[in-house]
């Protein structure tokens, strides 16, 4: 048992035992621990430099910072995002603080005798490799994630699959080993500057698209508020969209994981929302909930969607779809394909956000084919995250007044002339 307080409170300092157990036993602390193992080997074998003093402290130093490193990289990103929505400038956000920590590394170790002069000097010299690596990793991370998405492997693994091919052909290709520098060069211009290059195609189609079609508009919708009326409004208007296709997350694919492993649970319920909270098996360095923690449940979200459209008269123009069975197998790619084949030839917009869940939505279409994105900066005050803390005045009247109904647990709630039976928040229809 921990010693505790005469509050009742756990003593700090086994507070601060469990935080550091927490994170010793996180598969990222080990992964991270392994790519500061593999560099110190790889570099160490390549370039002759068993004993080289920066080599061990530069990998020491990957081993320990790799998890703030990524998660660095990824607020980097979302500021980019936020503040461009372009695709290009968030992944530039992401490569230019990554290129400045490979700048360093690639300095320290030529400064510290670690590297082979003639090799580091065959790719550029250690700007060059630093481009190329920083290329390269932008490309096995997003590939990764690619993956991950389609069911196979997953993110933990699948990244540091990625560390290992990088890693290895970096150390090879900067000593000149044949084959591995034409590998490492490869692997940074091609699959890096592949990406950059998907990233501006799909600027460019969001600069020049047609007008015409169907619009997609995903989300969590959590809850359905005042700017995801207007913003419907402006894609149907701006596009000329023919309707607009909703179709809300039901259950993030991470929280799903996350609850078949037992890392998250539902802690409590407060006025119909659900809350989340990590378990002692949650990875210490996995932010398992990028868009907040607590969420109505999906019936009652797709019901508030519904009831909004109907007040805001738009229910003729823009239709909830719900393809559980396909979301649950596929995500958002699969949904999309369903889409397609129910909508045979029809040209597609994506509608979406800068913030952290609307970029992830903009790259799913990406990958699913020539789809026009329809991107808004949100500069209003508007916001989910705002209303589940209790802000005012953000959602459509019949919104706010589902979540006071909700709010007071009340069996029945009645809307729109609707009614539905509310059992903890999750409204099903019928009297």
């Amino acid at each position: 048992m921990a010693p505790t307080r005469s509050d009742g409170n756990a003593a700090p300092a086994a507070a601060r035992t469990g935080k550091i157990s927490r994170y010793l036993r996180s598969p990222s602390t080990r992964m991270a621990a392994l790519g500061g193992l593999l560099t110190y080997l790889s570099y160490a074998y390549a370039h002759g430099s068993w004993a080289n003093p920066t080599l061990i402290g530069v990998s020491i130093f990957v081993g320990v910072f790799l998890p703030s490193y990524a998660k660095l990289s990824n607020k980097a990103e979302l500021w980019a995002n936020n503040q461009f929505g372009f695709v290009t400038g968030g992944r530039f956000g992401r490569f230019v603080p990554q290129l400045a920590f490979n700048l360093v590394m690639f300095w320290l170790m030529l400064w510290g005798g670690a590297l082979n002069q003639a090799g580091i000097a065959s790719v550029g010299g250690f700007a060059g490799a630093a481009v190329v690596t920083t290329l390269a990793s932008q490309g096995t991370q997003y590939l990764g994630g690619y993956l991950v998405a389609r069911g196979i492997g997953d993110a933990n693994r699948n990244t540091l699959v990625g560390i290992l091919v990088n890693v290895t052909l970096a150390a090879l290709g900067t000593a000149g080993v044949p084959g591995a520098r034409e590998g490492f060069l490869l692997l940074g211009f091609g699959l890096g500057g592949t990406l950059f290059l998907v990233g501006l195609l799909s600027d460019l189609r969001s600069v020049i698209a047609p007008k015409g079609g169907i619009g997609l508009f995903f989300g969590t919708f959590n809850p359905f508020h005042n700017s995801h009326i207007a913003l419907l409004r402006a894609a149907i208007d701006q596009r000329g969209l023919d309707k607009v296709i909703i179709h809300p997350v039901l259950i993030p694919k991470l929280h799903v994981d996350a609850f078949r492993k037992g890392e998250i649970r539902v802690g409590q319920l407060k006025d119909g929302f659900q809350i989340y909270e990590k378990t002692d098996k949650a990875d210490s360095n996995v932010d398992y909930f990028p868009t907040g923690n607590v969420f109505l449940p999906p019936e009652t979200r797709v019901a508030l969607i519904e009831l909004s459209l109907a007040e805001a008269g738009l229910a003729d123009k823009v239709e909830v779809a719900v393809y559980s069975d396909v979301y649950y197998a596929r995500g958002f790619q699969g949904v999309i394909a369903e889409i397609k084949r129910r909508h045979p030839g029809v040209r597609l917009h994506i509608i979406h956000g800068t913030d952290f869940g609307g970029m992830l939505v903009r790259q799913i279409a990406d990958e699913c084919g020539w789809i026009y994105p329809w991107c808004i900066l949100r500069r209003d005050k508007v916001s989910a995250t705002a209303i589940r803390r209790g802000a005012k005045g953000m959602t459509p009247p019949v919104v706010t007044d589902v979540l006071a109904q909700i709010s007071q647990n009340l069996p029945t709630v009645t809307a729109g002339g609707r009614h539905f039976r509310n059992d903890n928040g999750v409204l099903t229809e019928g009297k």
